[in-house]
């Protein structure tokens, strides 16, 4: 029951995280930069490195979990090339530019990847509460250093959620309602543990399929849109923040 408890913690800053992004008005290019410097953290401190920990094995020389995290970054990118969403060049986000300063996402991007994007993150909650499950399983120690960066990383997912799920053109009530599906995800997850255990195997390969998507939404399509309307050197900041951030939650972890 404890690590259900802990995983209510998860919930609320997720609810905090989710709902920050909503209340960034004309700084949505900062937004946007601290997102992807936010997943550029989760995937390079936390996913990659638990992801090999939990799945070691190697397939023709290479960890297994790093062949899902390619599988993973390549499937979202042929699933955007397949309907024509991402563009070769920069410059046709600055085209989407109003003379007010506002960005706004490509027509032609499919609401869908948005909501995909958004799931793939309640998913990676749901792993969390069985992540925060499995350490108070192992023993209360390890399980309040997994509760404590479950529930400071939690704050980036919620972010990332709600971020993501607009940037692809959904409404405020889709993202919402993905929000509140990612808060009470971690929650899920760790009452599951209450009744079994999930195989490390299997964790550590979602774990390495999950980064690559993550990594790809980052860097082909956040930090474009970010840089775009707006000079670089805040969103560039905001960037590093999001990754120094995430280093900083992790090495509090330990």
């Amino acid at each position: 029951m404890t690590a259900v408890l802990v995983a209510i913690g998860a919930f609320l800053t997720t609810l905090i995280g989710g709902l920050v992004a909503q209340r960034t008005g004309d700084r949505r290019h900062l937004v946007l930069g601290l997102a992807a410097g936010l997943m550029l953290g989760v995937v390079a401190f936390d996913l990659l490195p638990e992801a090999l920990a939990q799945t070691p094995d190697e397939l023709f020389g290479v960890p297994e979990p790093l062949l899902t995290f390619a599988a993973g970054f390549l499937l979202i990118h042929c699933v955007e090339r397949s309907v024509a969403i991402h563009r070769a060049h920069e410059g046709e986000y600055a085209s989407h530019t109003h003379a007010h300063g506002h960005a706004h996402p490509h027509h032609g991007r499919a609401e869908g990847v948005g909501l995909l994007a958004g799931g793939a993150l309640v998913g990676h909650s749901v792993m969390d509460g069985f992540a925060i499950g499995a350490a108070f399983q192992a023993g209360g120690t390890v399980g309040t250093v997994v509760a404590l960066a479950v529930v400071a990383h939690d704050f980036a997912d919620g972010f990332n959620t709600y971020t993501v799920t607009r940037l692809y053109g959904n409404d405020r009530r889709r993202a919402l309602l993905l929000l509140g599906a990612d808060a009470l995800a971690p929650v899920t997850g760790a009452a599951i543990t209450l009744l079994f255990r999930i195989p490390e195997h299997l964790l550590g390969l979602y774990l390495g399929f999950f980064a690559g998507f993550l990594l790809y939404l980052a860097t082909a399509d956040i930090l474009p849109e970010a840089h775009s309307p707006h000079p670089s050197r805040s969103t560039l900041l905001c960037t590093l923040a999001g990754v120094g951030f995430l280093w900083l939650v992790v090495g509090l972890a330990k």
